[in-house]
């Protein structure tokens, strides 16, 4: 299983220099080596090796630099198409799709740039990296981290590390391999319901609220709006200061909620059951006031989050469809739209029962993930005669 570490660059005021120049320079590479690609209309990377490695040695690129410019290029454009061919960009013939087919992928100047062991070196011992740069190798650029990140990396590091630049800070991403644990037979699943009014609802009866984080989201939306209004200088620094501050603090949230539901499961030999909530942004239909938190929310986070913190864990975990659990009685199994009284109330018109409508959802949940982990262990060859 893959997972990312990452470390906070503190170089001096010389190696920072070098550093910036080296991220302009490959992204100004790769710049280039795009627009060849959209002109040769996205060759093989073989092929676009031919057109443009020469050149980018020229640039003063070493021989690595310049396959991994050559390589991210690539990726990009395939990334692109995927996103294409899944629909991403909108049906053929939208606004959105003839932009992004019409011109050259271009790469921001700070963006991240692969690094692999020939290009970078780490000591852990002292924290300093040895780090390829257009003016050559620098070494001693050290480097902070928590005590775990650390512990991660000196274990599971492996592969190539991304170098990126975030308001004049530079990281280091780095690729950690990490063992899978082996999963164990599940007694019973907790299944998780999400939503935007309760973050997380678990059949067990944890309830993430969403009260607090909306709050937020909300006061923060309001300072924005108050300090692109002002268009002062200060109001500009501000407004860079917050940047993505918003998103670390979601970031945060998602992660305790996902150790929560890990560690309960894990306490009780349980499997997690989460709803498929792919494309659930195209599926929901909601009012404009609504849509801002439908799209402010990562579903896929808090569920990526889940995923790998189950899977370090050995935590059983299963996709279900979540089609109708909102409508369905967990008590009788009676399904009925009229079910759903409100965003908070259950009751059911078959058996009458009364529960709270996200809890319901969950332990609907919770029953088909136990029905899918099932299916899944039944044998599909034919018994021998």
């Amino acid at each position: 299983m893959k997972i990312v570490a990452q470390v906070k660059l503190v170089p001096d005021a010389v190696q920072a220099s070098v550093l910036e120049r080296t991220l302009r320079t490959v992204n100004d590479a790769a710049n280039w080596v795009s627009e060849v690609a959209f002109e040769h209309d996205v060759p093989r990377e073989y092929e676009l090796r031919k057109h443009t490695y020469a050149e980018l040695k020229a640039r003063g690129l070493g021989a690595q630099a310049a396959q991994h410019v050559i390589k991210k290029v690539r990726d990009a454009y395939t990334t692109l198409k995927a996103n294409i061919r899944a629909g991403n960009l909108g049906k053929e013939g939208s606004k959105r799709r003839r932009k992004a087919q019409s011109k050259p992928i271009a790469f921001r100047p700070q963006a991240a740039q692969p690094y692999d062991d020939r290009c970078l070196s780490w000591q852990f011992d002292r924290r300093t990296v040895s780090i390829w740069t257009v003016d050559g190798r620098v070494k001693n650029v050290p480097f902070v981290c928590s005590a775990d990140a650390l512990k991660m990396l000196q274990a599971y590091r492996k592969g190539e590390s991304d170098l990126i630049e975030r308001d004049g800070v530079f990281y280091l991403i780095a690729t950690c391999e990490v063992d899978e644990a082996e999963p164990y037979e599940p007694d019973g699943f907790i299944g998780v319901d999400l939503g935007i009014v309760n973050i997380a609802t678990a059949s067990t009866g944890y309830e993430a609220a969403a009260r607090a984080l909306n709050r937020y989201r909300k006061r923060q939306l309001a300072l924005r709006a108050k300090l692109q209004k002002k268009r002062t200088k200060s109001a500009k620094r501000r407004l860079k200061e917050r940047t993505r501050r918003e998103a670390r603090h979601a970031k945060n949230t998602n992660h305790i909620i996902a150790k929560t539901i890990v560690t309960e499961a894990e306490r009780t030999s349980a499997g997690i059951s989460l709803e498929e909530l792919k494309g659930i942004r195209q599926r929901v239909r909601l009012r404009k006031p609504q849509r801002v938190a439908l799209h402010s929310w990562s579903f896929a986070q808090l569920a990526g989050f889940i995923v790998y913190k189950a899977k370090r864990a050995g935590v059983p975990l299963v996709f279900v469809d979540p089609a109708y659990t909102s409508q369905t009685c967990a008590a009788c199994g009676h399904v009925d739209k009229r079910n759903r009284v409100d965003q908070g109330l259950f009751i059911c018109r078959g058996c009458g029962v009364v529960a709270h409508a996200d809890r319901n959802a969950s332990h609907n949940i919770a029953t088909r993930g136990e029905s899918v982990w099932n299916a899944g262990r039944e044998s599909r060859v034919p018994a021998t005669s």
